[in-house]
């Protein structure tokens, strides 16, 4: 059996409570958490001690224990991703692989200081929201995309990634520029791509669920909701990744997508006004 390890800002949190269980099943057993480390407690929640203790999971008491013991690595603090670069340092140095969880970086420049990281280490390395797993997304055809409208709740800091991930994995990653076309209640960002290419996002609050509506250069068109179980496919496609240590989400989209969501918010700064995006 394959031991993985969680690193953890803290961790009673979503992902780190779903994930445990949903690896082993989807496994069938031949991997499974088996250590945790929290750089802190939560504020309000379970202790690190008293969540191991739940979930039957070792304690202990560093990041490299944790990289030591394990033989597979998840970097989580999906809601604090300003923590991954330092919780990261260690796992991406270990040469063994690493997901780190949504959202990946805090900027474009961290990272390509993550990836470059883990590349002089020889150290497979990958990051995704779970929404790029979507059966109907997946289905979609991606040739001749000229448009993509896309919807969904959340905040734009945290869940702005659920709809741009999508996006890039559908439209490729030659973003060019974005401009910021919400208000303070409903943030909407549109994205320009290099080719004259454009996509959108919407955030309408809770009760609006993610879907897009996508229009093709021979004028048919299509919306499309996501109502598989996308968590589920992402956890086989982690599964896949740490079987073979390829990832199946190059770099090049993952950084396109940390730079769309950077950018969006200097462009709330200047509303209307399109802001161009750092070329690789």
């Amino acid at each position: 059996m394959k031991k993985i390890g969680f690193i953890d800002y803290f961790l009673d949190e979503w992902h780190a409570n779903q994930y445990p269980e949903w690896i082993r099943k989807a496994s069938g057993g031949q991997m499974a958490v088996s250590y945790a480390y929290g750089l802190k407690d939560a504020d309000r929640g379970l202790s690190n001690r008293a969540w191991c203790e739940q979930q039957g999971v070792a304690l202990l008491d560093s990041i490299e224990a944790v990289v030591e013991q394990s033989d597979l690595l998840v970097v989580l603090s999906p809601d604090h991703p300003e923590q991954h670069e330092a919780l990261a340092q260690l796992p991406l140095q270990s040469g063994k692989p690493t997901y780190i969880d949504k959202t990946f970086a805090p900027d474009r420049k961290t990272a390509e200081r993550l990836f470059e990281r883990a590349e002089r280490c020889a150290t497979p390395l990958y990051s995704s929201s779970a929404l790029r797993y979507a059966a109907e997304y997946a289905e979609l055809k991606r040739e001749g995309i000229e448009t993509i409208a896309s919807w969904g709740p959340g905040s734009y800091e945290n869940y702005s990634i659920h709809q741009i991930e999508p996006i890039i994995a559908l439209m490729g990653s030659d973003a060019a520029r974005v401009m910021y076309t919400g208000t303070s209640r409903s943030p909407a960002l549109l994205i320009g791509f290099a080719d004259g290419r454009q996509a959108s996002i919407h955030h309408f609050g809770w009760e609006c669920p993610f879907q897009i509506a996508v229009k093709y250069e021979s004028g048919s068109s299509v919306v499309v909701k996501p109502e598989s179980d996308y968590f589920q496919l992402f956890i086989q496609d982690l599964i896949a990744f740490f079987e073979t240590g390829k990832p199946s989400v190059p770099p090049s989209d993952t950084v396109a997508i940390i730079t769309l969501i950077e950018y969006g918010l200097k462009a709330m700064e200047t509303p209307y006004t399109w802001i161009e995006l750092p070329k690789s």
